[in-house]
């Protein structure tokens, strides 16, 4: 299957309705809070290398989504965090997640170092460490990391 990434500028003009439903009904909530912090303005993936991107189907359906903001855990400018990844059951094991992932990493390369991420989901391990992220246990908000350069 055919899927086109590109950056979502504004998450408002955007149906993300079925990856909130799905991921809630999966007891996920980040894409809940996705969607509320960017209504209320407290994330709008709008700071110097920040960005919000999405994956579509052949049939113009959004199947994933993610985000990769400054790390809001740390001072350091230079270190990223991978936030609200998410991918629709139906299209996981087709290269959808890698190719959003991809182009994630592409676009935070030149502005950061690093990106970390944090997951409890022993599925959403092996995809990270599969796409070059490494397992960490340096602090209790990061599980794995990908060293940019």
């Amino acid at each position: 299957m055919t899927f086109k990434v590109q950056r979502i500028e504004d998450l408002k003009q955007v149906d993300v309705s079925k990856l909130v439903t799905e991921s809630e009904e999966e007891g996920y909530r980040f894409l809940t809070r996705l969607v509320q912090d960017y209504e209320d303005g407290s994330n709008t993936f709008n700071q110097q290398g920040e960005a919000l991107y999405g994956a579509w189907d052949g049939t113009d359906n959004l199947v994933a989504i993610g985000g990769i903001n400054r790390n809001p855990y740390k001072d350091n400018k230079d270190e990223a965090r991978l936030r609200r990844f998410y991918t629709l059951g139906d299209a996981r094991r087709k290269g959808v997640g890698s190719q959003l992932l991809s182009e994630l990493v592409n676009h935070a390369k030149g502005t950061f170092n690093k990106i970390t991420c944090r997951t409890e989901s022993a599925k959403a391990d092996k995809f990270y460490r599969a796409n070059g992220f490494e397992e960490t246990k340096d602090t209790p908000d990061t599980t794995h990391v990908l060293r940019l350069g």
